[in-house]
């Protein structure tokens, strides 16, 4: 298993972890047998977004006696009311369900406090105006929770949250299909059909100036909807009408800036296999662009999607993580200390292209990448 920080947190994660949803409707046996099962492959990350009481109370038993060495998302603003899950914003009912959540879960704290589905800018107001920040600052300095989140399917609240400063993790959803489309508070404009039915060209820059904000701010990005509800699995019901597979939509995700980890919402230990598969699978297997490229109504052209195509360079340079960097300035309009830092870590400049060529030869999206290391070279000063 692979391990990255979560953001400025210090908390490290699995890169591959687990949403809540598959075990809904288990007995306590059959959760605790699933996360026996994810903690043997490595699995150390959990999001709860479910209030419903059972769930979380086998999730609790599941973990008993080795809570301290896993990692647990749990959402504020959900409420279990007439047998169902709802949001809510109403303070009392916030911190009864987050009382309740930690007596369930047995543990006195959560590592990271995740404000609930914030979609719309006039909720994001309510949240941030209101006291759900408050609650959630005050549970924070109580080191009941480690680290405040937000979770968003809209780029451009997500990033209104993140330039607050008050946010620590935000868990968006990503795959290939929504990266293409702009914001919207309508989450369910993210799969309807007519959304792709004319061409569509390269990453919505709200997208991407949202992922490269957190990853210069130090806001780690843990990642919802990889599969995009399953129907990227399927060429039936992919918008691209073919099927990736779920080591492909991982890799995908896990190769946007500032994201650290995937929650995969499996249901059994077989759904828990194929989304380990990722660790240990060949560069072919993960090899997302071999789905992307050539379609006729999506393009990426023109347009470094971190691939890694392109390799191996001549001259050694690690031309998708310079890429990466160089992006990042561009959407600060600076070079951040920690991205100066991590391009000066690079075994191998951008300055040092030999302009041979190779590997435009081989990147399946057409980029100019003797272009992209000349203006990284005039931007990093080597």
């Amino acid at each position: 298993m692979e391990y990255r920080t979560l953001g400025r947190t210090g908390i490290r994660v699995s890169a591959v972890a687990l949403g809540c949803e598959g075990f809904m409707h288990k007995t306590a046996d059959e959760v605790r047998e699933c996360f026996d099962h994810a903690i043997a492959r490595g699995i150390n990350f959990v999001d709860i977004y479910s209030s419903n009481p059972e769930l979380r109370s086998n999730i609790g038993a599941a973990l008993e006696g080795r809570r301290d060495n896993f990692v647990i998302q749990g959402h504020l603003c959900t409420t279990w009311e007439n047998d169902q899950y709802l949001r809510t914003r109403d303070a009392a009912k916030t911190e009864a369900s987050f009382g309740e959540m930690l007596r369930r879960l047995r543990t006195d704290y959560i590592d990271v406090g995740m404000i609930h589905y914030v979609d719309a800018e006039t909720d994001f107001r309510e949240v941030f105006d209101g006291e759900i920040i408050r609650i959630a600052r005050r549970l924070k300095a109580e080191g009941r929770i480690r680290a405040i989140g937000m979770s968003s399917h809209n780029p451009a609240v997500a990033r209104m949250a993140v330039e607050t400063g008050l946010v620590d993790v935000i868990m968006f959803s990503i795959n290939p299909c929504y990266d293409l489309l702009p914001p919207d508070e309508d989450v369910d404009r993210l799969w309807a059909d007519e959304s792709y039915a004319s061409a569509l060209h390269n990453v919505d820059p709200e997208r991407e100036r949202l992922y490269d904000l957190c990853e210069s701010a130090g806001v780690g990005i843990d990642v919802m909807k990889v599969y995009g509800g399953g129907d990227l699995l399927s060429a039936d019901n992919s918008p691209f009408g073919r099927a990736m597979t779920p080591v492909q939509c991982i890799d995908y995700a896990l190769t946007r800036p500032a994201v650290a980890a995937v929650m995969v919402g499996c249901k059994d230990c077989a759904e828990i296999d194929a989304a380990a598969a990722w660790c240990d699978a060949a560069p072919e297997e993960r090899d997302f662009a071999t789905v992307m490229a050539g379609l006729d109504r999506f393009t990426w052209r023109g347009h470094c999607m971190y691939c890694g195509h392109c390799a191996p360079c001549s001259a050694g340079i690690d031309i998708a993580s310079v890429n990466k960097f160089y992006n990042l300035t561009v959407a600060q309009n600076e070079v951040p200390e920690t991205v100066r830092e991590h391009y000066a870590a690079l075994a191998h400049y951008a300055g040092e292209c030999i302009a041979c060529g190779v590997c435009e030869t081989r990147c399946p999206f057409g980029v100019d990448i003797i272009g992209s290391m000349r203006r990284a070279a005039e931007r990093f000063g080597k």
